[in-house]
């Protein structure tokens, strides 16, 4: 099969998942029971105002951080650099904590874009952080790893220390953000990631060919016309921004920029002008499908999506340190 075609069944299957997640729920509503009742209806505003912005969320999102996950792999030439592996997702979830903590510092009405630039100031820190702990050593796989252990370490005991001072609500806050949610999604909170999103992963796109020089080292890549340190700071607040704004909206979900890479390149090959797109579609797919399964599995109670997406990536993780042990 060729690659458009495989981009073409991606783009097909991402449709035909939006058009079944969006009838199953708590309250099923099947298209022909959406036809023969008035737009008046409660059942049109659940689908419209409820079920519609969450489904289109979890495609942005997902959407985002397969994106930055496929960036930092090739920036840090490393398949185990997944935005929350190296801590980025807890980065962006302690900037985004401290905004809930302080609500003084952002007016009300601008709460959602203070979380966005919060959560996008936490996810460059820490990218840039481990950056440079880890891509001047040889053993980038180990010291990357150790980085975002203690990174995530550092940042996960600064949100414990902000949840043992917060009151009620600001600890609900904090658990919806840390285990990734998209139960709270809404037109708006869609209609602005999708603002920044949308164009970011577009302006990825035009970095392909870039992004494949970079992967036969820096020295090649600058023989051959890449600006090499502009090319590492691009995708560094390319990454940082699809990050920061996916937590923003949904909390930190992980997993989802580890897996799907790895998914498409076994596939589609190691070309990133073919693996960044089918990667947006791929985790588009994967989140939306865990997000379905989340708010039906236990109905009408949810699970957090972030739970089910560690689930599904945790031993696939365990599955590449294993096999990267084997290769060495």
């Amino acid at each position: 099969m060729s690659k458009i075609a495989w981009l073409a069944n991606l783009l097909f299957l991402l449709i035909i998942t939006i058009l079944i997640s969006s009838n199953i729920g708590a309250l099923s509503l099947t298209w022909q029971d959406l036809w023969h009742t008035p737009f008046e209806h409660s059942q049109w505003q659940i689908w419209l105002n409820i079920r519609l912005p969450r489904i289109l969320l979890a495609v942005i999102v997902g959407l985002a951080l397969a994106v930055a996950g496929t960036l930092f792999q090739g920036l840090f030439h490393n398949p185990m650099a997944d935005p929350a592996l190296i801590g980025v997702n807890s980065g962006a979830a302690l900037a985004v904590g401290l905004s809930i903590l302080l609500p003084s510092l952002i007016p009300k009405e601008f709460a959602l874009y203070g979380s966005m630039v919060a959560a996008f100031i936490g996810s460059v820190i820490v990218s840039s952080l481990i950056y440079f702990l880890s891509y001047r050593s040889q053993a980038s796989m180990n010291k990357l790893l150790l980085a975002g252990i203690a990174v995530n370490a550092l940042c996960f005991a600064a949100i414990g220390v902000l949840t043992y001072i917060s009151n009620d609500q600001q600890l609900r806050q904090f658990s919806l953000w840390t285990m990734g949610s998209l139960g709270q999604a809404q037109w708006k909170p869609f209609l602005v990631a999708a603002g920044v999103i949308l164009p970011t992963v577009f302006y990825s796109l035009t970095l392909a060919n870039k992004l494949n020089l970079l992967q036969l080292g820096d020295e090649e890549a600058h023989y051959l016309g890449v600006n090499v340190p502009r090319l590492k700071k691009q995708l560094i607040l390319l990454g940082a921004l699809l990050v920061g704004v996916a937590v923003a909206v949904s909390g930190a979900i992980g997993f989802i920029g580890l897996v799907v890479p790895h998914l498409v390149r076994f596939q589609l090959g190691a070309d990133h002008r073919w693996v960044l797109p089918a990667s947006a579609l791929c985790g588009a797919i994967l989140l939306l499908i865990a997000d379905t399964i989340a708010r039906t599995l236990i109905a009408p109670a949810e699970l957090p999506v972030g739970m089910l997406t560690s689930f599904i990536g945790a031993p696939y993780f365990l599955w590449l340190v294993i096999r990267y042990r084997e290769n060495r």
